[in-house]
């Protein structure tokens, strides 16, 4: 039986609106950033929250993450995964969320 799972949820806010970026590739991916809170009895600083990379991928997820906005609250689905690529002419990795499915769930207040 394999217990393994690999199953991300979030809950938070956007910490600035999603950036869309077109790899040397030709790929289209948008980032964002959910900010979520760390429980009290979690933190072992004084760290109150946590700033969650995020990457959308799919046309589904793209579409989706185009209509966000800065401070937006939004739910998140996905898996963790650590992606490697080139800068500055060194190999660099970033973990982050691959978003499955997200949703708006609080538009950010207008004013």
């Amino acid at each position: 039986m394999d217990l393994a799972t690999n199953e991300v949820h979030l809950v938070g806010r956007l910490s600035q609106a999603p950036e869309e970026r077109v790899l040397p590739s030709g790929d289209s991916v948008w980032t964002f950033r959910v900010v979520v809170p760390r429980r009290r009895s979690a933190a072992r600083s004084r760290q109150a929250v946590d700033a969650i990379e995020c990457a959308a991928w799919s046309v589904k997820a793209r579409r989706s993450v185009s209509g966000w906005s800065a401070d937006d609250v939004v739910e998140v689905t996905g898996e963790l995964h650590r992606r490697f690529f080139r800068a500055g002419g060194a190999v660099a990795s970033r973990v982050e969320v691959e978003m499955s499915a997200g949703r708006v769930i609080r538009r950010a207040a207008s004013g």
